[in-house]
């Protein structure tokens, strides 16, 4: 049986623009072999797999070659994917159960607001070569349970980053890089971009998850717990962002831009 399969842009109003990930419904159970294989093919930053079960959907995020704890632009894809295709009704909550638990979204109007649990950083040493690897000398280095949290001292600091992705790629023990700072432009708190070399994403556009770890690091910053943030890739995209607790709503737009059927 053919399984549906969505490329949704993430994160953005606008086709072409913020963070595209795949989105296969899955009507029968498959291997992550499979899957892995299924990424590849894609090669996006990420593919979501979705399986229905009673009280919701598992859902499982492959990059082009590994599967990943958490990720938040292909979760706000699948949302929106199973509401335009009519698999949830306008005014059901989703419920995804994920390695990093359970995950739900909401629709609010023409946004969807993820429930992602909070990743906070703690202030470490920059691991040996870091400057060099990102092109800047950073003003604080901290450290979530995935990444490296990397801030600068503006805005065109971070938008002027041309990193070493091998120099990057040979730094042990973290999923990736956020690069960080407080914005000065287009009504946002904090801008940032994001650099995943080992997962196979040298740059990712826009990404959900490493705004878990920017929610707690800026609320200490800025002393506020509502933020709207920009990620400043060449796509570029716009997170809402709520920390409540030990809980960060993201909030976002997405548009579907191909729709087709998985044949192998």
């Amino acid at each position: 049986m053919p399984f549906p399969l969505y490329q949704v842009d993430a994160f953005t109003a606008e086709p072409f623009a913020g963070n595209p990930a795949a989105v296969c419904i899955l009507y029968e159970a498959r291997n992550a072999g499979w899957m892995q294989h299924v990424a590849a093919e894609m090669n996006l930053a990420e593919t979501a797999f979705l399986e229905r079960r009673n009280d919701g959907f598992s859902l499982r995020w492959f990059t082009p070659t590994v599967e990943v704890d958490l990720c938040g632009h292909a979760t706000l894809a699948s949302a929106h994917a199973l509401w335009e295709n009519g698999l949830l009704q306008a005014g059901e909550a989703a419920r995804f159960f994920t390695r990093s638990g359970l995950l739900t979204a909401e629709r609010q109007g023409e946004w969807i607001e993820l429930n992602f649990p909070v990743t906070p950083e703690e202030a470490v040493a920059a691991p040996a070569g870091l400057a060099e690897a990102l092109g800047a000398a950073p003003r604080y280095v901290g450290k979530s349970r995935f990444d490296y949290l990397v801030e600068f001292e503006s805005e065109e600091a971070v938008q002027k980053l041309r990193p070493d992705f091998s120099l990057l790629n040979a730094i042990p023990g973290t999923r990736g890089f956020i690069a960080t700072s407080q914005s000065t432009s287009n009504g946002s708190d904090f801008v940032s971009r994001f650099f995943a070399p080992a997962a196979g994403i040298d740059e990712d556009p826009v990404t959900g998850s490493a705004h878990c770890c920017l929610a707690a690091f800026w609320s200490g910053r800025l002393n506020k717990n509502e933020f709207m943030a920009r990620q400043i890739s060449p796509r570029g995209g716009v997170v809402r962002v709520r920390l409540d607790g030990d809980r960060v709503l993201l909030g976002g737009q997405a548009v579907t831009v191909l729709r087709g059927e998985l044949l192998a």
